[in-house]
C-alpha cells in the first residue's frame, strides 16, 4: 500500500500547506499532479497485483477530502496570504485533485459492500455537486457501459467536448431514470428515501455553506471547482471507453463485458495516484473487486499508448485525439 499512500496522499497534503501557507507549495501541489506523475510513471517499476485491503488509504483520503475542499474554498475567497499566481495554481491543484484522485477514491467506495462506505462515496461526489453519478454509474454505466444505452460510452469519432455536453445531461436523466425504475420493483417507499432528493439537498447544502461562510466569492468558487471537478471525471470516463462497443448477439442483447471493452493504461505512478482507475476492463467484469488486485493483461485489455492524465489532455484537442486513437479503436472493434 506504500506507494497508493505516496502518489494520492501527497497532492492532498501539498494542496493543504498551500491553501494556509503559500510560498512554494501551490507551485508544488500542480507538479506533483502533473509533471511528476508524468516522469515517474516512465520509470519501469510496476506496483503488483495485491489481495491486500487499501481500506485504510481510501479512509484517510475520504477523511481528507473535505477539509480540503472546505481550506480550498476559503483560501481562494479570503486567504489574505495569496496572491493571483497562487490562486490560479491552487485552483488548477484542487480541480484536478478532486477530479482525478478524488473522484478514483469515491468510485471505490460506491462499490464496496458495506453501506456506511457506499454513503461516504456518495458525500464525496455530493460534496462536488455530482452526487447522481452514484446512481447513474451503478445503475446504468456497469449495466449498459460500452453501448449507445450507457451516456457515458464515447462513440467512435465523438469528440470530448460534444461528448461532454451529452453526458453531463445525459447521466442525471439516465440515473434519474434508473433510480425510479429499481424503486417501482421493490413498492412504496417514503419520497424523501429517493437517493436524487440526497443529492440535491446535498448539492444545496454544501453550496449554502459555502455562500454563510464566504459570501458570493466563496458560492462561485465551489461551483467552479465542482465543475474542473466534473470534468475531470468525464474526461476520465470518455477516454477509457471510447470507441469501443459490445456486440449484439442474435437475441438482441448485448455480449456480456469482457477485458476487450475498456481502455486500460499500465504506467505504474498515475495507476497508484488513482488507486487503479486505469486497470479499467478488470474492474467491468469485476466490480466488486478491491482496487489493489485488479489486474492487467496487455493481449487481451486494449492498452492507451499514454497515462490516462496525459491521454486526457490529448483528449482536450478532438482533431490529435482522432488521430491517435480512432485506428486503435479500429483494430479493436475488427480484429484480424
Amino acid at each position: 500500500m506504500l506507494w497508493y499512500a505516496i502518489a494520492s496522499l501527497t497532492p492532498a497534503a501539498l494542496l493543504a500547506l498551500a491553501c494556509l501557507w503559500g510560498g512554494v507549495f501551490p507551485l508544488a501541489a500542480v507538479l506533483s499532479i502533473t509533471v511528476v506523475v508524468f516522469f515517474a510513471d516512465k520509470l519501469t517499476r510496476q506496483v503488483p497485483v495485491s489481495e491486500a485491503d487499501g481500506r485504510a488509504v481510501s479512509l484517510t483520503l475520504a477523511a481528507a477530502h473535505f477539509p480540503l475542499l472546505g481550506v480550498g474554498i476559503w483560501a481562494l475567497a479570503a486567504g489574505p496570504h495569496l496572491d493571483l499566481l497562487d490562486k490560479v495554481l491552487i485552483f488548477t491543484g484542487l480541480g484536478l485533485f478532486f477530479g482525478q484522485i478524488s473522484n478514483s477514491n469515491a468510485h471505490e467506495l460506491i462499490h464496496a459492500q458495506a453501506r456506511p462506505l457506499r454513503r461516504l462515496g456518495a458525500a464525496i461526489y455530493t460534496s462536488m455537486l455530482h452526487g447522481h453519478h452514484v446512481s447513474a454509474h451503478l445503475r446504468v454505466h456497469h449495466v449498459h457501459a460500452a453501448t449507445d444505452a450507457d451516456p457515458n460510452s464515447a462513440r467512435a469519432g465523438e469528440g470530448f467536448w460534444r461528448y461532454c455536453l451529452r453526458a453531463m445531461r445525459g447521466e442525471f436523466m439516465a440515473g434519474l431514470r434508473a433510480e425510479n425504475a429499481h424503486r417501482s420493483r421493490g413498492g412504496r417507499r417514503p419520497p424523501l428515501s429517493h437517493p436524487y432528493v440526497g443529492y440535491v439537498l446535498g448539492g444545496i447544502g454544501v453550496l449554502s455553506l459555502s455562500f454563510a461562510f464566504l459570501g458570493g466569492k466563496g458560492l462561485a468558487i465551489h461551483l467552479g471547482i465542482a465543475a474542473y471537478a466534473q470534468v475531470q471525471l468525464l474526461l476520465s470516463d470518455y477516454v477509457q471507453h471510447y470507441g469501443l462497443r459490445r456486440q449484439i448477439q442474435p437475441s438482441g442483447k448485448p455480449e456480456p463485458v469482457g477485458p476487450q471493452h475498456s481502455w486500460n493504461a499500465p504506467k505504474w505512478y498515475s495507476s497508484a495516484m488513482m488507486l487503479n482507475a486505469p486497470r479499467h476492463s478488470d474492474h467491468h467484469m469485476r466490480p466488486g473487486k478491491a482496487f489493489p488486485a485488479l489486474e492487467l493483461d496487455a493481449d487481451r485489455m486494449p492498452m492507451l499508448p499514454h497515462s490516462l492524465p496525459v491521454m486526457a489532455v490529448v483528449a482536450l484537442v478532438p482533431p490529435l485525439w482522432r488521430r491517435v486513437m480512432d485506428r486503435r479503436v479500429a483494430h479493436w472493434q475488427n480484429p484480424a
